[in-house]
């Protein structure tokens, strides 16, 4: 069992999401009210990453990291220079890395209680660093395949993330399309390709009748809630996308928004470019300056499922929501 998840007296944890709605304060929010806040640091710069874990110094609080990617093929740097084309952008030099081995060093010096990645797993190696500075390592998978490699490598815990999530989907292999079964399913699958190890289900829960119905699955030991926290008043989110997640719609899942597949508020550009190749990381710089200027038909609102669940208020006041006793 992790230490960390058995410590606390809430079962629901704010999910990582990168990109500013993860502040700070979120995760001091969490703690206070007896969850577990992690710093979703996989796009952040390494000033940016120094900064954060310094202002979560006193507390305990995890790290997440995006795991380097493989350098795009010669096909998909065409397809991305062709994108860019298409919007007179050049295209930047892209960073494979996310400065993952440094952000790993600030978190361990840092006192980060959890190192959980996204997009892949930690060398064994990598496992025992974190193990020696006191740390669990965390993996989010979403297929039994990634948990079995994740519990080779030595991880502590798993989130399974299903097809519902906000944000992100954990895939580890950028190319493949991602697993379609529903979360209930893939958690059950997954525990039985790894019975030992603690699950935290992740995707798509709304409702406290959501979360008690996930924490009766075998194996699971916790929740992982991300877009229900988008609106918190502690949240980054900026106000265009609170506006935009207010306001509701479809979402859909699509490399359409980086270049990899998230989930998100569906738009035009979505909906013009249903089979965008891999091009993670190069499609978000070059739609960069049309979202600066809150350009409705790229918006990049990434969320789950059901957006009219969402509310707003506190972080103390949605984990009250979601952790009350359901009717």
């Amino acid at each position: 069992m992790s230490q960390i998840i058995s410590s606390l007296s809430r079962s629901v944890i704010p999910a990582p999401m990168a990109g500013g709605p993860t502040t700070p304060e979120l995760v001091h929010a969490a703690h206070a009210v007896g969850s577990f806040g992690t710093l979703g640091l996989g796009s952040a710069s390494i000033d940016s990453a120094r900064t954060q874990i310094e202002q979560c110094a006193g507390i305990p609080f995890g790290v997440n990291l995006f795991c380097p990617q493989e350098p795009l093929t010669d096909a998909h740097l065409a397809a991305a220079r062709e994108l860019a084309r298409a919007e007179n952008h050049l295209l930047p030099e892209p960073d494979y890395s996310f400065g993952f081995e440094e952000k790993l060093q600030l978190a361990l010096q840092g006192g980060s209680r959890v190192v959980w990645s996204m997009f892949g797993t930690f060398t064994p190696e990598c496992v025992e660093r974190i193990h020696a500075a006191g740390a669990e390592a965390w993996t989010t998978v979403t297929t039994p395949g990634e948990a079995n490699a994740a519990a080779r490598s030595g991880v502590d815990v798993l989130c399974v993330q299903g097809p519902a999530a906000g944000g992100h989907r954990g895939t580890w292999d950028i190319t493949a399309t991602p697993d379609s079964r529903p979360l209930e399913e893939l958690v059950s699958d997954v525990h039985a390709a790894v019975p030992d190890l603690p699950l935290i289900a992740a995707g798509g829960l709304r409702t406290a009748d959501d979360i008690a119905a996930a924490l009766s699955w075998p194996g699971v030991t916790a929740c992982s809630c991300g877009s229900a926290f988008l609106l918190a008043r502690e949240a980054g989110t900026s106000d265009y996308n609170r506006r935009l997640v207010r306001s509701g719609g479809q979402t859909v899942s699509t490399r359409a928004f980086s270049g990899r597949y998230a989930r998100g508020l569906e738009t035009d550009y979505t909906r013009s470019h249903p089979d965008l190749p891999p091009v993670y990381p190069l499609l978000n710089p070059v739609l960069k300056e049309r979202r600066a200027q809150h350009d409705d038909a790229v918006a990049y609102c990434l969320v789950g499922t059901e957006v009219e669940k969402i509310n707003g208020g506190t972080v103390a006041d949605i984990l009250n929501r979601l952790c009350q006793n359901p009717h």
